[in-house]
């Protein structure tokens, strides 16, 4: 048994979760379950991000405290990693938290006495919406790309500044010592020509008195901490860091061993890869093991926009088609690496075939004749290719591959169903008949077995059914009109 560990990224709670954020969910919970089942200790993490200046002017816009606004957002963010069925033991961490808050500052301090941090007067122009300088090249008509709708703002005041181009050899150097320190490969060389062309300082500070919810800066009253500085120390303080370095060392590893998984969006990379990487140096701890980044998932060709509502109703989904047809999707119709399109009907499509008509049906066509035929289940040995192929599909974070090589064995189950015609042959030669329905059961159970960290609802749902012949048997998947 070893210890893993697996972290999401924080979503701001300005706005309801969507599917785009499921995504993360799902593939970090199917990542951790799967760790789980090898029997490895996992620390699971996930959470809200609670501050920064988007937040502070939803508050004020609703009229309401700003922790009340983010007590209630915590709340419903919750509702959607149940819908999800996201592990139950997943750590749930809030930035607002009182020891999130007073380890950020330990952090801030850490990086300050290493001659990190320091303070300077800037003009800049800044997107409240990535919460992110822009410079002029990665603004489209003076706008951002990724918040059309929002204007972009100019600062002009004395900030904290983090000595980020102190660091651009030792990242340049992490990344030569870890050749997956960023999957896919092409995030990889894309964050390396970011370091190598050179790193700016970035702010990590904003007036009090301009911008007042966040982390105060220790020992200056009239500054907060920048949100970005805050929020990513949440992957450690989520280890009871600094107090516990048992703990930390135990799940985020060593400068020699590292250990901790990092599940993100591509436009996230600059911020997890670099500029995280960046801060632990500074603070001398160790830096992360490895950065998975995903795409994004479009809403009927159009990237998903809060500022443009064209998100998709999450719990709505869930609630009329079932978790793990939501999960289902995610997982074997979007590519881990690339961006996917959703649209109702393409999902709809999906669910009919592959989960209704597809295991759906397998599944009660198999159970039904083997109850009727008096076919009780052996529970088979493991087969062990069959798993090793499967541990290196979802090691290979290829959760598409995998799901396929199910797909398949249902399709191959399906068709010695509908070969042999045990449900013919029970009149004429019933020793045949019984040998094959008991490997159609065997099948079944097999690929319920192989979906437990996938699908885990419909894992269990199936080796129950199949295992117990005194369980009602319903539609896993109902067909959608």
């Amino acid at each position: 048994m070893k210890n893993f560990y697996i972290t999401t990224t924080l979503p701001y709670v300005n706005a309801r979760l969507h599917i785009g954020h499921a995504l993360e969910f799902v593939q970090a919970d199917l990542i951790a379950r799967y760790h789980k089942i090898i029997g490895d200790n996992v620390f699971f993490n996930t959470g809200t991000d609670e501050h920064g200046q988007k937040i502070y002017e939803k508050s004020l816009k609703e009229r309401k405290d700003p922790k009340i606004y983010v007590d209630e957002c915590a709340i419903e963010f919750k509702k959607v990693l149940k819908g999800l069925n996201i592990l139950p033991e997943v750590n749930f961490i809030r930035t607002t938290d009182k020891h999130h808050i007073i380890a950020a500052q330990e952090f801030w301090r850490r990086c300050f006495k290493n001659g990190d941090i320091y303070k300077r007067k800037y003009k800049v122009k800044y997107c409240v919406g990535c919460e992110l300088e822009k410079t002029d090249s990665e603004l489209k008509d003076g706008k951002c790309p990724l918040h059309p709708n929002r204007e972009i703002e100019f600062i002009d005041e004395e900030n904290y500044f983090f000595r980020f181009s102190k660091y651009a050899q030792a990242l340049l150097t992490l990344y030569k010592k870890y050749p997956d320190f960023v999957v896919p490969v092409n995030r990889l060389t894309e964050i390396k020509n970011f370091v190598a062309a050179g790193l700016q300082d970035f702010s990590i500070s904003r007036l009090k008195d301009k911008m007042p919810w966040g982390v105060p800066v220790p020992d200056d009253n009239s500054h907060i901490m920048y949100v970005w500085f805050d929020a990513l120390v949440n992957y450690i303080s989520a280890l009871e860091w600094p107090e516990n370095e048992r703990k930390f060392e135990e799940f985020w590893g060593t400068k020699e061993n590292p250990n901790a998984l990092q599940i993100a969006g591509k436009d996230n990379l600059r911020q997890q890869s670099a500029m995280w990487q960046a801060m632990l140096l500074s603070a001398g701890l160790p830096t992360s093991r490895q950065i998975l980044i995903h795409g994004f998932i479009n809403i009927g060709g159009q990237k998903i926009s809060k500022s443009l509502g064209n998100t998709v109703d999450l719990l709505g989904l869930i609630n009329r088609y079932g978790t793990d047809a939501v999960r289902f999707w995610l997982l074997k119709e979007v590519n881990p690496f690339e961006d996917a399109d959703f649209t109702l009907e393409k999902f709809k499509e999906s669910y009919n075939a592959k989960l209704a008509n597809g295991l759906g049906n397998l599944v009660s066509r198999v159970v039904k004749l083997a109850r009727n035929c008096g076919v009780e289940f052996v529970k088979p040995k493991e087969d062990a290719k069959e798993l090793n192929a499967h541990a290196e599909k979802i090691n290979g974070y290829r959760f598409g591959e995998a799901m396929g090589a199910i797909w398949e064995k249902i399709q191959i189950t399906d068709k010695f169903m509908q070969e042999r015609e045990p449900f013919k042959k029970i009149k004429t030669e019933p020793e045949k008949a019984v040998a094959d329905i008991r490997e159609l059961l065997e099948g079944v159970w097999e690929i319920g077995a192989l979906l437990r960290s996938l699908l885990p609802e419909t894992s269990e749902k199936i080796r129950a059914v199949v295992e117990n012949d005194s369980i009602h048997l319903t539609p896993i998947f109902p067909r959608a009109a």
